[in-house]
């Protein structure tokens, strides 16, 4: 079975936020879903609950953004 970059899904205090997908996006989402379910020996997971770790894993592994971040007043 693949690796896929995402692990198991934290569940923090959300803040809501409304976004639209477009569908081949969100049939992407769906298949990323049953995939990681299937890899940690779960149902599939829902789309929804995808999108956060997935922003946390691109803005962490972003070497631009964190240069850019280190180097301005981003952070304060």
């Amino acid at each position: 079975m693949s690796k896929l970059k995402l692990g198991p899904i934290a569940d923090e205090k959300p803040v809501k936020v409304q976004v639209e997908l477009p569908a081949t996006l969100h049939q992407d989402l769906v298949d990323y879903g049953d995939l990681l379910g299937r890899e940690q020996g779960q149902s599939a997971i829902e789309p929804a609950k995808l999108i956060v770790p997935m922003l946390l894993r691109f803005i962490a592994t972003d070497r631009g953004f964190a240069r850019a971040r280190r180097g301005s007043t981003l952070n304060n």
